[in-house]
């Protein structure tokens, strides 16, 4: 990589879901009662690279949308909100895809997809990538949703290879069950990945389908043992565990009242990925994470409910204030 490439590179670069979250205004009904929504932009990678941006970070989304009003707005929103859509394409005569959500505090949030025939973001293949780009990213994000389907599929496998396991090279084990034929088919895939990546992060169920444990030291352990440099368990309410080869830390939850916690999980990946360009010791980079996660979770969208760096110190400083 030249001086100029490498200067130039992104500090996170994301690939994954795209789309349009529309999250209704009433809390507490149905999606058949719903009678007035919000819209927001949407999709796990994209909502990791707004929250990574949210703290000062050069960061850009490989995706695709459809070519139609939906696509046009998502790539005016990543703009709008500091990601750079240069690596987001149009995929012909495919929709952009579309996500519901129903609203009922403090723990139940159902989620309708609508991605039918074929969303975009899974049409990507490896020869569309800019491997320069990828390599040269300081964190490079990928979800297990685009393990799914193919052509997908054999371009993360493409994008791991130029980077070689490069440093901070994540793999957020965000499993969905509607976008996989089976289980099994996810855990097959997430083994297949594990050895390429550096960081895996997800919940305990999440952890369940890649290494069949739910108990956070051990699913931890087993994706060590698969090659992972840090391994990081969510816990929901017992809060967040991390181990290496040397260290295990954890911490507690952060308190909030919670709006919706669809987003959690996202802002908490983006915070993630700051500390871990600080160079933050990883009780630091937790608790941070946590409190960003929390921040979201107060809140009604998700990608523009992403925290800035403020503030989330003011609540690390501050402790259990009002985050709306």
């Amino acid at each position: 990589m030249d001086q100029e490439s490498t200067v130039s590179a992104y500090d996170v670069l994301t690939m994954g879901r795209v789309g349009v979250d529309l999250y209704p205004l009433q809390d507490g009904v149905g999606l058949e009662d719903v009678s007035t929504f919000g819209k927001y932009l949407g999709g796990s990678a994209a909502n990791v690279a707004v929250a990574a941006a949210r703290h000062g970070r050069r960061v850009g989304l490989v995706s695709a949308t459809g070519d139609d009003p939906f696509g046009r707005y998502v790539h005016r929103e990543l703009r709008r909100l500091g990601v750079s859509d240069d690596f987001v394409s149009i995929a012909p005569g495919l929709p952009t895809p579309v996500t519901f959500c129903e609203i009922f505090p403090p723990d139940d949030f159902p989620i309708y997809f609508y991605r039918k025939p074929k969303a975009p973001d899974l049409t990507i293949d490896a020869d569309s990538l800019d491997l320069e780009a990828v390599a040269a990213a300081r964190v490079f994000w990928a979800t297990v949703t685009g393990l799914s389907e193919e052509p997908s599929r054999g371009a993360h496998h493409r994008a791991w290879q130029a980077r070689s396991r490069r440093e901070f090279t994540v793999l957020d084990l965000d499993y969905r069950a509607v976008f996989w034929d089976s289980a099994a088919d996810a855990t097959e895939q997430i083994e297949r990945a594990l050895p390429h990546v550096t960081v895996a992060v997800g919940n305990r169920e999440e952890c369940e389908v890649a290494v069949g444990e739910t108990d956070p030291m051990r699913a931890a352990d087993a994706l060590l043992e698969r090659g992972v440099e840090l391994a990081i368990v969510k816990q929901g309410p017992k809060g967040v565990l991390a181990k290496t080869a040397r260290e295990t830390v954890e911490v507690p939850p952060f308190p909030v009242e919670v709006v919706n916690g669809l987003g959690a999980g996202d802002g908490f990946g983006g915070a993630l990925c700051h500390g871990l360009l600080e160079g933050w010791g990883l009780e630091r980079i937790l608790s941070f994470a946590n409190v960003a996660g929390a921040i979201v979770a107060s809140r009604r969208e998700c990608s523009t409910a992403m925290p800035t760096t403020a503030e989330v110190d003011a609540l690390l400083v501050g402790g259990a204030h009002a985050a709306h």
